[in-house]
């Protein structure tokens, strides 16, 4: 089982927006980001975080595939 968070990049790219100012708003580590680029499993927190960030539901920046 995999995660791919190319629908969050997608809603970035949408609205213009940098990883830089989603780490800023979210307040995430760069580390995280970092993670988040290479599809690694990140805390649920952070996900969480982007979210609010972001006004959207996890579904809405995150896949699971299998």
């Amino acid at each position: 089982m995999t995660v791919n968070y190319d629908k969050l990049w997608n809603i970035l790219n949408e609205r213009g927006m940098m990883k830089t100012e989603l780490i800023k708003e979210a307040k995430i580590s760069t580390n995280a980001m970092a993670k988040l680029g290479k599809n690694e499993d990140v805390r649920v927190a952070v996900l969480a975080k982007i979210c609010v960030a972001l006004g959207c539901k996890l579904d809405d920046i995150v896949e699971i595939e299998s």
